[in-house]
């Protein structure tokens, strides 16, 4: 019955204390009331039959059941609805520019990678539910493969069917890679944007320089994390293809741009970060998770309903009740 009320005014309870008081008054009282007429015999008087004087104490539980009801009331029992309501007060425009060069099918990740790398991207974008995220392909030149998107099924969906693919130039046009990245979102109303460029390679290919892609992203006030893909020394990398199709791999040494990342980040106000294995680059990813949060606002709204009125009004009525059988039924016993 009281599923859901809560008390305003919880001491009121100490009230209750007085009813047990009140019934040893009432029984203390009604002993001095009674009087005592002492006769040898009652042989001459006829017993009467009359329900009346066994329920006259009917009276005294009405009135203590109106006291309990009052001190309920006076205790101001309400049911609280709380509706929440979430406002983003600061959105994050986010592009992912991913290397998709024959080199990132190398296995020094696990099982490659560029599926390692695609592994730990679906992870961050599951994560921001409030950002709007699009995807960037480039190797020897770039496109974009996803426009920026609340939609997340769309940008997992593209994300999982990015790949190594011989319809992109071969090389890594890191320059061309930031530049479409910055035309996505240089027209972005976002008070926060974002890229986030993985690589593992060189650039050594493409007309834009990455410097001149760096100057774009400050211009537009796009800051950069770069990520630099692969291991210290020799990876087990693809040198050719086969007859077959398949690729022929061979350990080569791994050459990664590593002051250019650096200084595109340094320029754009973003860091750079180095995924030596899967446990690091999934590492690289909480890390930019962590620096780039989103503001989210939450407001409750408190729905107060005071329920002492039917308490109150149930309390005067065992009162009037009482008053009007002290006053007909019990007259003559009161």
């Amino acid at each position: 019955m009281l599923e859901g009320i809560e008390f305003l005014n919880k001491q009121m309870f100490w009230m209750f204390l007085a009813l047990p008081l009140a019934i040893l008054w009432y029984v203390f009282k009604h002993k001095k009331q009674t009087a005592e007429f002492k006769i040898s015999s009652i042989k001459g008087f006829k017993a009467g039959s009359s329900w009346l004087p066994k329920f006259k104490h009917f009276m005294f539980v009405l009135r203590l059941c109106a006291l309990a009801l009052l001190i309920l009331a006076l205790a101001r029992p309400q049911t609280v609805d709380i509706s929440t309501k979430t406002k983003t007060t600061r959105g994050i425009d986010i592009v992912m520019a991913i290397d998709v060069s024959a080199s990132m099918l190398a296995k020094d990740l696990k099982p490659n990678r560029l599926e390692a790398l695609k592994a730990v991207a679906a992870e961050f974008i599951q994560g921001r539910p409030n950002d709007r995220i699009g995807l960037v392909e480039y190797a020897g030149e770039s496109y974009t493969k996803t426009p920026i998107t609340s939609d997340k099924s769309i940008v997992l969906r593209s994300l999982r069917d990015i790949k190594y693919n011989t319809i992109i130039d071969g090389g890594t046009a890191i320059g061309m890679g930031l530049a479409t990245s910055v035309n996505r979102l240089k027209d972005s109303k976002a008070k926060s944007k974002i890229i986030i460029l993985m690589t593992d390679g060189v650039n050594n290919s493409g007309f834009i320089d990455p410097n001149t892609a760096s100057e774009l992203a400050v211009e537009y006030g796009i800051k950069t994390y770069t990520v630099g893909l692969g291991t210290n020394g020799m990876a087990l990398s693809p040198i050719s293809i086969l007859q077959n199709g398949n690729f022929q791999y061979s350990r080569i040494q791994v050459e990664i741009d590593e002051e250019l990342l650096k200084e595109i980040a340094k320029v754009t106000g973003g860091q750079y970060f180095r995924a030596t294995n899967n446990q690091k680059l999934k590492e690289i990813y909480k890390e930019i998770d962590k620096l780039e949060k989103t503001d989210v606002e939450e407001f409750k709204f408190y729905n107060y309903e005071e329920k002492y009125r039917p308490l109150v009004l149930l309390a005067g009525f065992l009162l009037l009740l009482e008053l009007i059988l002290r006053f007909t039924i019990f007259r003559s016993f009161v």
